[in-house]
């Protein structure tokens, strides 16, 4: 049994490592597009463009695991009925407990995965994600100056930086200003610090010179400055970094209909948060079940197992929008948390029934559906 239950379970973790990485790769690359205006608008480096699309994937591994870990479950023991590998087991007198348990050992392994990912990895990285996209939206000075090279903020107005102090300041600046077509400015300073304002950011250059030719006269001017602001003539906000309920703990969380900090609706958002980081990580357990039960439990049938494959699915796509609708209706009243939990143990409850009783299940379920008792081996 030992080598039999290792056979099943690499080929089942193959699977799902190679479903998981294409569902990921394919996200990624969309979510790439949903930020590709960074690139353009805010002159983003490339790493800080691919640290910000990695934060989000903590988050998303934990949605796309479980239905990955399905995937990989289904065609697994369907291809073994296929090849009558299963059907040698079944004559052997392997019960179906002992054939799923390596999809049983992989669920459990991802529910551990998706506890801590949910309730430590994904909490640090929506924190982090959070600040960096509020730096690049906000912070012009780290991620639009770069040292030693001249950026173009916009048509007609140029600027040079030599280096980046470690307390925020930028030093020996170059400003070329042609935004009026009037006019056209130098203007150099020692240094100089990006503040935010309600209009946009601006920069407090200290120490420095502005040289000015007017175009239309001909005339030229210059003057020193201890202190002179520049506008950029960019959108931004000087309004603190708001944080998402994904970046708050689970302590935190489940305690928020005692927090009278928060609003009475933030409350309930905080507390059905906290509850699907519970129920969430069950899934991956429910859909291994869910793929191989139907699998093991059914007759075989010489024409396919199409039917048994279409239930699981439909099964496992009918759990998943009950976890996604109740969760919202929980928000807004906590009693449809009793579905979301139910819409858990009821389909557990069903598939460990299915796994302990299988002729108690196969005898109601093909009295009712005789189709699916197909074609005898």
């Amino acid at each position: 049994m030992k080598k039999l239950n290792t056979y099943i379970f690499k080929q089942i973790f193959i699977g799902f490592l190679l479903v998981s990485f294409s569902l990921m790769s394919i996200i990624w690359l969309s979510q790439s597009l949903r930020f590709l205006d960074l690139i353009v608008s805010k002159g983003i480096s490339a790493g800080i463009f691919i640290k910000l699309i990695s934060l989000l994937m903590p988050r998303i591994f934990t949605i796309l695991a479980p239905i990955a870990l399905f995937t990989s479950v289904m065609f697994t023991y369907n291809r073994m009925l296929i090849d009558q590998e299963l059907i040698v087991m079944k004559s052997a007198g392997i019960s179906p407990y002992q054939l799923a348990k390596p999809a049983i050992f992989i669920g459990v392994l991802l529910t551990l995965t998706n506890i801590y990912t949910i309730n430590y990895g994904m909490p640090k990285a929506e924190t982090a994600f959070k600040e960096l996209e509020w730096r690049i939206k906000n912070n012009i000075s780290q991620l639009m100056f770069r040292e030693g090279e001249f950026t173009n903020l916009q048509d007609g107005l140029t600027v040079f930086v030599t280096s980046h102090d470690d307390d925020g300041t930028i030093a020996n600046i170059l400003i070329d200003d042609e935004r009026n077509p009037k006019t056209k400015s130098t203007t150099t300073a020692e240094k100089g610090i990006i503040v935010q304002t309600d209009q946009g950011p601006r920069i407090i250059l200290i120490n420095g010179h502005r040289q000015e030719i007017n175009k239309i006269k001909g005339t030229f001017s210059a003057v020193s400055f201890s202190q002179y602001s520049v506008d950029f003539g960019l959108k931004g906000s000087s309004k603190k970094r708001k944080d998402s309920v994904r970046t708050h703990s689970f302590g935190e969380l489940i305690t928020a209909l005692n927090n009278e900090n928060l609003a009475p609706e933030d409350r309930y958002k905080w507390f059905v948060e906290g509850n699907r980081r519970i129920t969430t990580p069950l899934l991956a357990v429910i859909y291994a079940l869910l793929a191989c039960i139907g699998l093991l439990i059914s007759n075989f049938n010489r024409r396919g197992q199409t039917q048994v494959v279409g239930i699981s699915i439909a099964a496992m796509i009918l759990i998943q929008a009950v976890d996604l609708v109740s969760g919202s209706l929980a928000s807004k009243n906590l009693w449809w948390l009793t579905l979301l939990y139910l819409n858990i143990f009821i389909p557990l409850g069903v598939c460990l029934l299915c796994l302990f009783k299988p002729e108690l299940v196969r005898n109601v379920i093909y009295r009712r559906i005789p189709a699916l008792g197909g074609m005898n081996a």
